[in-house]
C-alpha cells in the first residue's frame, strides 16, 4: 500500500471509532442557558431584516457601481499602454454610462440622507 492510502485508511478508521465515543462521553442535549444568545443580552424583539431601511439598498447599488468602475480601470491602464486610442474611447464610453447613472441618482435624491 502507498503511504497516502495508509494515511487515508487510518484517518477514516479513527473518525469512525471516535464518533461513537464522542456520543457516549459528551452530552447530546444543550441546557437552557446554553441555548440563549451569547453576549447578545437576550432574545431579539424584531426580525433582523426589519432593522434595515430601504435607502441602504440604493446606496449599496451606487457603491457597487463605483467599485465596478475601479475594477475596470485597473486592467484598463495596462491595456491602454498597448491599445492607445481605442482603449481611451472604450473608457470614455464606460465613464459616460456611469456618469448618466450618477446624474440619475442625484436627480432622484439618492445622495440626500434623510
Amino acid at each position: 500500500m502507498e503511504l497516502v492510502t495508509k494515511i487515508l485508511v487510518v484517518s477514516a478508521v479513527s473518525i469512525i471509532a471516535i464518533l461513537p465515543l464522542m456520543r457516549w462521553v459528551g452530552q447530546d442535549r444543550a441546557t437552557a442557558p446554553q441555548q440563549l444568545p451569547f453576549l447578545g443580552g437576550g432574545t431579539p424583539d424584531t426580525h433582523a431584516w426589519q432593522r434595515y431601511h430601504v435607502r441602504y439598498y440604493s446606496m449599496t447599488l451606487l457603491f457597487i457601481a463605483f467599485e465596478m468602475e475601479m475594477m475596470f480601470m485597473y486592467p484598463w491602464a495596462v491595456v491602454f499602454v498597448e491599445e492607445g486610442g481605442k482603449a481611451m474611447m472604450e473608457m470614455g464610453m464606460f465613464l459616460a454610462i456611469l456618469s448618466i447613472g450618477i446624474v440619475y441618482a442625484w436627480r432622484e435624491g439618492l445622495f440626500r440622507w434623510q
